[in-house]
């Protein structure tokens, strides 16, 4: 089939943003000759340029018309190549891109099986064509490059990068698809069945990572690596020498899946994926299982076999609720909605911020100091009730950038201003000229007001006052002060670098200045702001509080410990429930849930057995190491923290326990929509994802608890209508 055959498909999607194909002939420079001086030029090169016509953050992407048109233009390449006018071809992308995958907008609306299948059969044509020129194909691989992006470059027969390129990979088994364009079949085959599995499988579990342009060099992704800054010439003269035969480059890493040894690595590598993705997500997703299978069946098949096992598997993936709801939590929440916070106020209201004064030395005190010295560079002071507590944050700050400069992740000269940034004293007149205060003190109601008190008879009028408090009441906090429109809540998450998500809390006399301010900060911090309402525990704490609160509940009711800690392995959350209260702390975990039992009553009930684990220092349910250590590979719980603890005598199943979280999730979910916590279920999600590591694959936790019929056994009805996250009904 030719492009234009697909010309129907393209037709659905006249709003596209296309990525044009633009040829330039370029005669190529002559190869040296044998005695040094110049011989003659190997020939015409036509290099292909990807381009839609934007700026850098309009990433380029791969829709329907898209690849009818660079089909059109690679048939015609093709015609060329056969009367003998060029004797290559290469394809390079605008600016910062190669292209950035398909787009997923479209990828998404398709609603019937066949349109999905003619979407994956136009991408395998396509680069089909690109695969069989006639002459030599060339990747120069100038910047990220996803997906099918990615698969372009594989699909080629020479590939170089730029040392400047980031965001190389495959990600598709992250968003619920396969590599469905070849590079299933070809990567193997390129740089082993180990890495393909690193590439396709581990990073894309793994937060998504991705390969920069030198790994991908290392791994053989490529066969040659230039500098950014003449890239493509560098690239094309590259590509003189090897169709001159002055070049021949070695793949050391390749392999010929057809040998014996191979095959028993080939096995392996799909085996130990496996092993890799029931332990990352307990097989709550098709699509990594699915990369898989194909990989397993490819390595006997010749690629238009593999290209129709992929065609049909992306054409079934593509129209399940879990690819949907992957598309909704990573394009429609984190790029779109994170980007355009519900209900934050206009920027224009917002205040300059010259200096941020931060309440308290410790760890969570020091880890804002950083942050917000190395993201806004502006002066930072700390304050503490004695000189020790002040040195010992402003050390530690120091140490953290010393690090950072040691794996060269910043510049000398950037550590020194950092370093230089952040100050200390025992004394709050250090505010009398901040912009910005935040309190980063003991979690109890009174400490914070009287915090407060201090804080604002130093302060301008105009200064703004932060909490980052995770569960008291901000409304409280500002009773008593003159100025309670001044008071916003600013809660980080733990560890403040990495989590990306702030919950901003607006309390009832917060003004929009306040909270326009608080908004410009956190996107100068890089960090996903979300408006909340001011209620016990904000967002994700309360999700997260009754989720730990219901296993607790199930095992103080007898169930046993591993059964009840590892029954929520289906919902893919990064650690399981006892894990996460030793990583918190039970003493603080339990503070919380005191909080929330006293804001909510039974629904958050207050156990027993962690109070008297609390109150004899033990720091966990289980025994250090023991999921290692015990006979049948269970986690043990020692003798003598046992003797503490008395249980009930209604044991549940790990399926009884799930359902239970399940439900419990949905109705307190239902209850913050109604109390009005957050604009929308949305809004939930994204701050699940990025405060809590719920796992992308499952598309947020609303469309979950939809899919698993939570939603309708609770509330009934779902949380989003048929087609946000879901099929259309």
């Amino acid at each position: 089939m030719s492009a234009a055959d697909f010309r129907k498909l393209a037709d659905l999607f006249p709003n596209e943003t296309v990525t044009h194909s633009y040829v330039q002939d370029i005669l190529l420079p002559p190869a040296a000759g044998k005695d040094g001086t110049p011989g003659q030029s190997p020939g015409t090169f036509a290099l292909v340029t990807l381009d839609n016509g934007l700026d850098h953050s309009k990433p380029t992407t791969l829709g329907p018309n898209t690849l009818v048109e660079l089909g059109t233009v690679l048939e015609g390449l093709r015609e060329r190549a056969a009367r003998g006018e060029i004797v290559g071809v290469g394809v390079t992308g605008k600016p910062y891109y190669l292209v950035a995958g398909a787009d997923l907008s479209a990828v998404k609306s398709l609603d019937s099986r066949e349109h999905g299948l003619w979407m994956a059969q136009l991408g395998h044509d396509v680069y089909a064509t690109l695969a069989n020129l006639g002459v030599p194909s060339f990747a120069f691989i100038n910047g990220v490059a996803l997906g099918g992006g990615l698969e372009i470059a594989l699909q080629s027969t020479y590939r170089t990068v730029s040392t400047g390129a980031g965001a190389l990979a495959l990600p598709e088994a992250f968003i619920g698809l396969v590599p469905g364009w070849g590079g299933v079949y070809v990567l193997p085959r390129l740089i082993g069945p180990e890495n393909a599995v690193k590439v396709m499988i581990e990073n894309p579990l793994s937060n998504n990572r991705s390969l920069s342009g030198p790994e991908a060099f290392k791994l053989g992704v490529a066969d040659a690596l230039f500098e950014p800054a003449d890239f493509v010439e560098q690239s094309v003269a590259w590509a003189a020498k090897v169709i001159s035969g002055e070049v021949t480059p070695e793949r050391s890493n390749a392999v010929d899946p057809s040998d014996s040894d191979v095959a028993r690595r080939w096995e392996a590598a799909v085996s130990a994926g496996r092993s890799f993705v029931e332990a990352k997500t307990s097989n709550a997703s098709p699509a990594p299982g699915k990369v898989l299978d194909i990989m397993a069946a490819n390595r006997t098949m010749q690629q238009q076999e593999s290209a129709e096992l992929e065609c049909d598997t992306l054409a079934d993936l593509m129209q399940t609720d879990e690819f949907r709801s992957t598309v909704y939590a990573f394009l429609d929440l984190v790029q779109k909605r994170s980007k355009r916070p519900a209900g934050a106020p206009d920027r224009k209201l917002a205040r300059p911020v010259t200096k941020i004064g931060v309440v308290g030395a410790g760890l969570m005190a020091s880890q804002l100091a950083l942050l917000f010295a190395r993201q806004l560079k502006v002066p930072v002071v700390m304050t503490d009730i004695d000189q020790a507590r002040v040195d010992k944050g402003v050390g530690y700050v120091h140490a953290e950038v010393d690090k950072l400069l040691a794996k060269k992740r910043i510049s000398p000269d950037a550590a020194n201003r950092t370093r230089a940034l952040v100050t200390g004293s025992v004394s709050k007149e250090a505010f009398a000229d901040a912009d910005f205060v935040i309190e980063a003190v003991f979690e109890e109601l009174n400490v914070k007001k009287q915090v407060f008190a201090e804080v604002e008879a130093i302060v301008s009028p105009d200064c703004i006052l932060a909490t980052n408090t995770s569960s008291l009441s901000v409304t409280a906090m500002a009773e008593d002060l003159l100025h309670p429109e001044r008071l916003v809540g600013f809660h980080f998450f733990n560890p403040v670098a990495v989590m990306p998500l702030l919950e901003i809390v607006r309390a009832p006399k917060t003004d929009d200045a306040v909270l326009a301010t608080a908004f410009e900060l956190a996107k100068g911090l890089k960090k996903t702001a979300v408006l909340v309402k001011d209620a016990a525990a904000f967002v994700v704490n309360r999700i997260l509080l009754r989720l730990m609160g219901e296993v607790t509940a199930a095992f103080d009711e007898g169930t046993p410990a591993d059964v009840a800690d590892n029954a929520l392995r289906p919902m893919g959350f990064p650690m399981t429930p006892f894990t996460l209260g030793a990583m918190v702390g039970l003493p603080v975990a339990q503070h919380v849930q005191e909080s929330l039992h006293a804001a909510f009553g039974d629904r958050f009930a207050v156990s027993q057995n962690l109070q008297k684990l609390i109150d004899n220092g033990i720091k966990s349910i289980w025994a250090p190491g023991s999921e290692k250590t015990s006979p049948d590979g269970k986690p043990v719980i020692p003798a003598e923290t046992l003797a503490l603890m008395s249980f009930g005598s209604s044991p549940s199943t790990a399926e009884e326990v799930l359902r239970r979280t399940q439900d419990a999730l949905a109705e307190e979910i239902g209850l913050m929509l109604a109390e009005g916590v957050v604009a929308g279920p949305e809004d939930i999600d994204l701050c699940v994802i990025m405060g809590a590591g719920w796992p992308m694959f499952l598309g947020g936790i609303t469309p979950y608890l939809d899919r698993v019929g939570a939603s309708e056994r609770v509330n009934g009805k779902r949380f989003l209508a048929p087609g946000i996250a879901s099929r259309p009904a």
